[in-house]
């Protein structure tokens, strides 16, 4: 008898699941924007996603279509949410305008940052935030500690 593994070998520890009305969309946005690859997903009769799983680099996002009935809603019910996420990609400035033209919204504009970072963020059709990034420089510990410290300066 083969021992099953309680963290499934091809998941990562922290998986990401989103909900959203319109999950169909969802996928396509995330394909066509961020480069996704969908690995699975199981409709429902009524037509609506019940879990889909799509890949982004060595990452895995989970994401449904909303169930009221289950309370399973997505950020716009809520007014938004706190909550982002964080990816890195090979060319930032093309992933973000290309976000944008797909009908995101800019939240913050791309810009340079002390710690070695192109970043920059936008909030997807659905409600879910983005922070989209290019790692451009490396910054040793010091240095970032000393454009730290320049930054707040500048700020206060």
């Amino acid at each position: 008898m083969t021992e099953v593994r309680p963290i499934p070998e091809d998941y990562p520890r922290v998986t990401p699941y989103l909900h959203v009305d319109g999950a169909a969309d969802a996928i396509a946005f995330y394909t066509q924007v961020l480069g996704a690859t969908e690995r699975a997903r199981m409709g429902e009769p009524d037509g609506r996603i019940g879990h889909a799983e799509l890949s982004i680099g060595d990452s895995i996002i989970m994401l449904a279509d909303e169930f009221p009935d289950l309370d399973v809603r997505g950020p716009r019910h809520f007014g938004g949410t706190p909550v982002s996420l964080h990816v890195y990609v090979e060319d930032v400035d093309a992933v973000f305008a290309a976000a944008l033209a797909a009908g995101a919204r800019e939240l913050r504009a791309l810009s340079d940052e002390f710690y070695g970072d192109r970043i920059g963020s936008f909030e997807d059709p659905w409600g879910h935030k983005w922070h989209i990034a290019s790692h451009v420089e490396d910054v040793s510990p010091e240095e970032m500690e000393r454009r730290a410290a320049n930054q707040r300066q500048q700020q206060s």
